[in-house]
């Protein structure tokens, strides 16, 4: 399984942007994925999961601003990141997990400036 992010970048807060992963190996549709973010000396948290059955689940801090979503024909999976505070900053990571194991993507940067 390979995972590869884009997006990201900075934003003023209010301000929106986007994240998409493309996630080869495995249908998006058939496996869970999502989204984990770490900030400066914090441990990685879960932003939002998309499990192979049932809906997303979201972290507290992100209900009502983040949704997450799959594109099975793109092979993708996004989080669309709206109403950005300075707490959104972090380094994002794109997930799937395959047979017991976890894939992570390589990191990408949110920055959010009050």
């Amino acid at each position: 399984v390979q995972l590869q992010a884009s997006g990201g970048g900075s934003a003023q807060a209010g301000e929106s942007l986007s994240l998409s992963c493309v996630v080869r190996g495995v249908p998006v549709t058939a496996t869970t994925t999502g989204w984990y973010r770490q900030a400066p000396g914090e441990q990685r948290e879960a932003v939002a999961i998309v499990a192979r059955e049932g809906g997303p689940t979201y972290l507290d801090s992100v209900k009502g601003r983040f949704s997450i979503s799959r594109n099975y024909a793109r092979k993708t999976v996004n989080l669309q990141m709206n109403n950005l505070k300075p707490e959104d900053t972090g380094v994002y990571y794109c997930y799937a997990e395959r047979q017991g194991r976890d894939f992570w993507g390589r990191g990408t940067q949110v920055t959010v400036s009050s």
